[in-house]
């Protein structure tokens, strides 16, 4: 039978949970209810109490109720829901996981939905859902369900909205719960890629899919490559294609679509093989015209589209992003190639084209070189990153550094 897990705050919402577990019941669903409050009497009886959701935290329930600071004690919760509920997925007794609750409940739910990998259904029916939800979001495939009404009380309105949101879960969890195959599947692979890189992608992409890889596009739009290393970071991944790498230059410079500090760290973490290349570093992206600081009004820009603007990156800041590029990879846990395209690393940048630079390239080239690890192996072209013959020689690569991963793992085994 299909396992919901559902997760809430039972001192002010148990009879709300009570509700929402006996509509799972009636559309076939198992029910583990998790009481993630902390004062109060609880309104329903939980299959895990909030004791055991503060000790699997390290702390001791009464020791949050007499410190009396809410912060302190919403952070212990949501790190020991998100303990719990990843072990009952590792168990296989979590086959959607699902919450109700105002911002207080959603921060704490939505923090252990987050820690579940992608794929694995999880439903949020909250008071905050119809405004911007991305920091409870983040990169995951949480789908918030708008709860119209405060979660409190039941009422006609509220039935029928909580009745919905069970009916839901039960289908994802059924599903997922029955979603088997008989055959082995597809290793993974991720590839970023950029408008400017989108032919080398496509390229490296057709030629892993040949050799029976599932390939994984990511725009490197900032969301799409935090999603790419949180894919890496949970072991979903057979390997990285890492083509294009502009985010670094908006996380250096400010651009609009920074993946934050730590891209290009998650593989390297998990030990996963990887191909790394300099895609779109030629760039740092904004909005409209209008959106572009005002310091970099003597800047070299090229109107991308009416939304985006891309401004060329310099020699100072090349050479910075060949130092951070470098630094990443030299702890990489795992086999990592480096490729260098030195004909240019965007449609745009090759020469005679608008960011054609030499200077800031051959900053990125030498910063690079001079600060990598004799442990990463380096691949320099003259070819420039979207030339057919590059692109198939990095898929190739990857190709065989993650097959002599899995034999060197086989052996070791």
């Amino acid at each position: 039978m299909a396992i919901v897990v559902l997760l809430g705050t039972l001192d002010t919402k148990g009879v709300e949970f009570a509700f929402v577990r006996d509509e799972l019941r009636n559309n076939g669903c198992a029910v583990i209810l998790v009481d993630v409050g902390i004062t109060g009497v609880p309104q329903a009886a939980a299959d895990i109490g909030r004791n055991s959701v503060a000790e699997a935290a390290g702390v001791a329930l009464a020791d949050l109720v007499a410190g009396d600071d809410r912060g302190v004690a919403m952070a212990a919760m949501a790190g020991g829901a998100t303990r719990l509920t990843d072990d009952l997925y590792a168990t296989g007794r979590l086959h959607c996981l699902l919450s109700l609750g105002g911002s207080g409940g959603s921060s704490i739910a939505t923090a252990a939905m987050r820690a579940l990998p992608i794929g694995v259904p999880k439903l949020m029916v909250s008071t905050i859902a119809s405004s911007d939800v991305s920091a409870y979001v983040g990169q995951c495939d949480i789908t918030m369900m708008y709860s119209v009404l405060d979660v409190s009380g039941l009422n006609a309105v509220s039935q029928r909205i909580y009745a919905n949101a069970a009916a839901a879960a039960a289908g994802m969890a059924k599903a997922f719960a029955s979603r088997t195959s008989t055959a082995e599947a597809k290793p993974a692979v991720a590839i970023t890629m950029f408008g400017v890189t989108t032919p080398a992608a496509t390229t490296a992409r057709h030629w892993l899919e040949r050799q029976g890889y599932e390939v994984l596009v990511f725009h490197a739009n900032g969301a799409g490559g935090r999603a790419m290393e949180k894919l890496a970071a949970d072991g979903a991944l057979a390997g990285v294609l890492d083509l294009t790498t502009t985010e670094l230059a908006d996380e250096l410079v400010g651009g609009a679509q920074s993946a934050g500090p730590h891209r290009l760290e998650a593989a390297g973490r998990r030990g996963l093989p990887q191909v790394v290349t300099l895609g779109a570093l030629d760039m740092v992206n904004f909005g409209p015209p209008s959106a572009v600081p005002a310091r970099f009004a003597d800047r070299l820009f090229y109107e991308h589209n009416a939304n985006v603007t891309l401004m060329r990156t310099t020699p100072v800041e090349c050479a910075e992003l060949g130092r951070i590029i470098a630094s990443k990879l030299n702890v990489a846990r795992g086999p990592v190639c480096l490729f260098i395209p030195r004909g240019g690393v965007s449609s745009i940048a090759e020469p005679g084209k608008v960011f054609f630079d030499a200077a800031a390239d051959i900053a990125l080239i030498d910063a690079l070189t001079a600060n990598i690890s004799p442990s990463v192996e380096v691949v320099t072209g003259d070819a420039a990153i979207n030339d057919p013959a590059f692109a198939t020689a990095m898929a190739r690569k990857l190709h065989i550094l993650i097959y002599e991963t899995r034999a060197k793992h086989h052996d070791q085994s």
